[in-house]
């Protein structure tokens, strides 16, 4: 089995995408270790404020308004890049990453591009993890409690 693997996508802003962990291998979890946002056009020539966030809840997160407290948040991340002289800033990224929540059924990620509407780019990094029976009796029962909440 793969240690590491990469799930990546481009999604409409405002848009929910569904993170699909049904086809994986019984008795292990998963780790998001890693989240990244990036622009689908006008690289370098727009202001661009893209943010987006993973849960294991319910319903996706607002993620322009991400709530740390919900215990289904995984993960939130914002990228921001300034062009012209109305936005001389540069680029910022800044992504925020429950890496102790170990996933055993789907996420919702949603995405949001603030300033121009236009599609978002994401990847995210995973990384395998072996359960014992009891681990993933525990693992399950808690994710399923997030989700149904």
């Amino acid at each position: 089995m793969r240690k590491e693997f990469v799930m990546r996508g481009e999604t409409a802003s405002g848009e929910t995408e569904v993170l699909n962990f049904g086809k994986y291998k019984a008795g292990y979890a998963y780790r998001l270790v890693e989240f990244q946002l990036y622009p689908s056009t006008g690289i370098g020539s727009n202001h661009d404020e893209t943010s987006g966030t993973i849960t294991a809840g319910k319903t996706a997160v607002d993620p322009t308004e991400p709530n740390f407290n919900d215990e289904g948040l995984i993960a939130s991340s914002c990228y921001f890049m300034g062009a012209g002289s109305l936005y001389p800033w540069g680029v910022s990224h800044q992504t925020v990453v429950n890496d102790t929540f170990l996933i055993t059924q789907n996420l919702l990620l949603k995405v949001v591009n603030v300033n121009s509407g236009t599609p978002v780019n994401w990847q995210c990094r995973f990384e395998s993890v072996k359960m014992t029976g009891p681990e993933e009796a525990s693992t399950n029962f808690k994710q399923f409690s997030i989700s149904d909440a």
